[in-house]
């Protein structure tokens, strides 16, 4: 069995991830959806917000596991038993950064591929900050991400508001 693991802070998660996380589909017989606690990029919602809305967005999608980690991922590679680490480039100005983390990854251990998707040209341009950013200003973001996101977006941000 071939198993991809998808990684990132998912805060939150988009259609443009769901997307790669389909595509990912066509290519590994699993994948596992890897969130990361990232406490360095502040996260808005807390990493069980974030499992609970990622389970219910792709409650239809089968092959797919959500879990939480910590630590290098190189080590969770290993521990998984995963055969490549799934990444979604939206833009030449992603790559450079993917391109130094893919690298590292491989250091850590020999065995670790990286296989890069391009996301629907329809989601090229979405990433979570800007999503919160159009939510924080009241911006209309139910076609970008899944409804449960949008719901909650709308509600963090109202309270934020009070």
């Amino acid at each position: 069995m071939k198993i991809g693991v998808y990684p990132g802070t998912f805060d939150p998660i988009t259609n443009g991830h769901i997307d790669i996380i389909r595509r990912s589909l066509r290519i590994f017989d699993k994948v596992i959806v890897a969130v990361a606690p990232s406490p360095k990029k502040k996260p808005i919602f807390d990493i069980h917000e974030r499992v609970e809305m990622i389970r219910e967005a792709i409650r239809d999608i089968s092959n797919v596991e959500i879990e939480i980690f910590e630590g290098l991922l190189a080590e969770y590679m290993k521990r998984k038993n995963a055969h490549a680490i799934i990444r979604g480039l939206r833009a030449v100005s992603d790559f450079e950064h993917e391109f130094m983390m893919a690298l590292m990854n491989r250091k850590l251990d020999s065995e670790t591929e990286t296989v890069f998707l391009m996301p629907s040209e329809e989601y090229s341009y979405l990433t979570s900050s800007a999503i919160k950013e159009v939510a924080s200003y009241g911006g209309v973001v139910k076609d970008l991400v899944p409804p449960i996101v949008a719901r909650r977006l709308q509600d963090h941000f109202k309270k934020k508001q009070k």
